[in-house]
């Protein structure tokens, strides 16, 4: 699995357990305000909402936020108006980032992330220098397989459904599909009693940039320092760092 990847997984587990939930549960739910105010306040029509509620709620986010986010997008109670913008950057050794940044403030967003950037050794760049270098696609994660499921009767009907790729590393398998395939293969792989560790429409890197020692620890330092911002969303990045390394970080 790359490393890019691998990292997603294991941010993904951290957040489940993370104690320290105020700040995730503040980004939670200015996602579910975006996604509610963007298209259908109803998540069944809306699979972008439908995705950001999983992930509160997998995140024991409390059911009366999610649905207070839900009336402010609507203008059932007040609330602030959140924007999103997209800022393209590279860390050391010329690794891609992309930064999505959900904000009421565009100033103190763009001050923040610039200064993480130069901060962790990094540097912002123009808007489409960065972006071509990823691709908008679904991913599945999955690590247990409930008894009584054929292994390869599941991967054929995901392919069916259209699974395009698959990363089977034996306790974790990946699946990637077209953006709009996404909702059909969860919905087969919940039928069956799987849990997903994620399952969300993402950005993957077309190549990736080979990093270890000190200089795979400054990109996760700044990958860290950006995702912990309270105005970023999501941090897309075309590192590939050994697994050693990415086991050491997400332990801690």
């Amino acid at each position: 699995m790359s490393g890019h990847n691998k990292w997603a997984n294991i941010k993904y587990r951290k957040e489940r357990q993370d104690k320290k939930r105020s700040g995730l549960f503040a980004k939670l739910i200015k996602e579910i305000t975006l996604q509610a105010r963007n298209g259908d306040p109803n998540p069944e029509n809306n699979p972008g909402l439908a995705h950001a509620i999983e992930r509160a709620r997998a995140a024991n986010l409390p059911k009366e936020n999610i649905e207070r986010a839900i009336k402010r997008a609507t203008g059932e109670l007040d609330g602030v108006s959140y924007e999103e913008i997209t800022y393209e950057g590279y860390g050391p050794e010329g690794v891609a980032i992309l930064v999505r940044v959900v904000t009421d403030n565009r100033n103190r967003a763009a001050a923040a992330v610039r200064h993480i950037f130069s901060k962790h050794g990094g540097n912002l760049a123009a808007s489409g220098s960065v972006a071509w270098l990823f691709e908008r696609r679904g991913v599945i994660t999955f690590e247990q397989i409930p008894e009584g499921v054929d292994r390869d009767e599941l991967l054929m009907n995901l392919i069916e459904l259209g699974a395009q790729e698959f990363d089977d590393q034996g306790d974790i398998i990946e699946v990637y599909c077209a953006p709009n395939d996404l909702a059909a293969l969860e919905a087969e792989v919940a039928k069956l009693g799987i849990t997903p560790t994620r399952a969300e429409v993402t950005m993957i890197p077309k190549n990736t940039v080979h990093v270890e020692g000190h200089t795979a620890e400054k990109v996760l330092k700044l990958i860290d320092a950006l995702d912990e911002n309270e105005d970023v969303q999501e941090v897309f990045a075309n590192f590939d760092i050994p697994d050693e390394i990415l086991a050491k970080i997400g332990g801690e």
